[in-house]
């Protein structure tokens, strides 16, 4: 194995190669392919389907790489210095074990196509500057854990492509509706009851618009939109009863949950235990 990946880097070495493919190899470190990290000219690294557990610092020597394909590997975390990929445009690190990324991993300026499927990502994982990479076009949290979307998600004007299928949504923020440029939002497979009426502001039943959203919990009215058509869904978000009811929900949502901290607050000193409940 090494012999013909020294080969590989050799070629690109002395032919100028831009382009190098290391996919299914066995790999599971960098540092074991020699002079890997002198291709300082190449702009495209396949590492999909090895057994990398972990991506060194010396990553950042690969200055001029624009995509990097690490699809379907063990890798469980990233070095800080990855986002010195001054240039890079397309990381796909799908079907891995990350369970964070790491600090300033927003600082990467031209990232345009980011693959995070299959991990074990949430809310908390994401770094705080994530939401700095409003060069994103395409962006995929599939199959991960998050409950919650951060509101940030309306700074990344530029993205076309949401994808979050597979997670554990309870709810969307209103902010998703301030990304104009969408064309493909995937949110089936989620605990989702309601839409913000916010989404209403985009363009999502076109011809050459995508909108999937089966398999939530959807209360009935949305449910039975949905039974129509995704046109319905959209006119019904839209309407002015629905934007009424939401902001209605909303507020006595707050209302329940500061009640409810109170009375807590109040059982707990009297040793009492609260109930919970809902309103519908």
């Amino acid at each position: 194995m090494s012999k013909s990946l020294k080969k590989i880097v050799e070629e690109s070495r002395e032919k100028n190669i831009p382009e190098v493919d290391m996919c299914d190899r066995g790999i599971s470190n960098l540092l074991d392919i020699p002079g890997l990290f002198t291709l300082s000219n190449i702009t495209q690294l396949v590492l999909s389907h090895n057994k990398l557990n972990a991506v060194p610092p010396n990553i950042t020597e690969l200055r001029n790489l624009e995509v990097l394909n690490m699809f379907n590997n063990q890798i469980e975390e990233l070095p800080t210095q990855i986002s010195s990929l001054q240039k890079l445009k397309h990381l796909n690190l799908g079907m891995n074990r990350l369970s964070t990324l790491p600090r300033g991993f927003g600082s990467l300026p031209a990232l345009e196509v980011l693959d995070l499927t299959y991990n074990n990502l949430n809310e908390s994982s994401l770094p705080g500057n994530f939401f700095y990479l409003t060069t994103l076009r395409a962006l995929y949290l599939s199959d991960n854990d998050f409950e919650i979307l951060p509101p940030d998600i309306g700074k990344l004007a530029k993205l076309q492509i949401l994808s979050l299928r597979d997670n554990d949504l309870i709810s969307l923020p209103k902010e998703i509706g301030d990304l104009a440029q969408l064309k493909e939002l995937h949110i089936q497979g989620n605990r989702l009851t309601v839409l913000p009426p916010e989404l209403g502001n985009l363009d999502l039943t076109g011809p050459k618009q995508v909108f999937k959203a089966e398999n939530n919990s959807w209360v009935t009215p949305i449910a039975d939109q949905f039974q129509l058509g995704i046109s319905h869904v959209f006119e019904y978000i839209r309407s002015e009863t629905y934007k009424y009811l939401s902001a209605l929900q909303c507020c006595c949502g707050n209302m329940v949950s500061q009640t409810r901290a109170r009375f807590s607050h109040h059982f707990q000193t009297t040793g009492l235990k609260v109930c919970s409940y809902m309103i519908i």
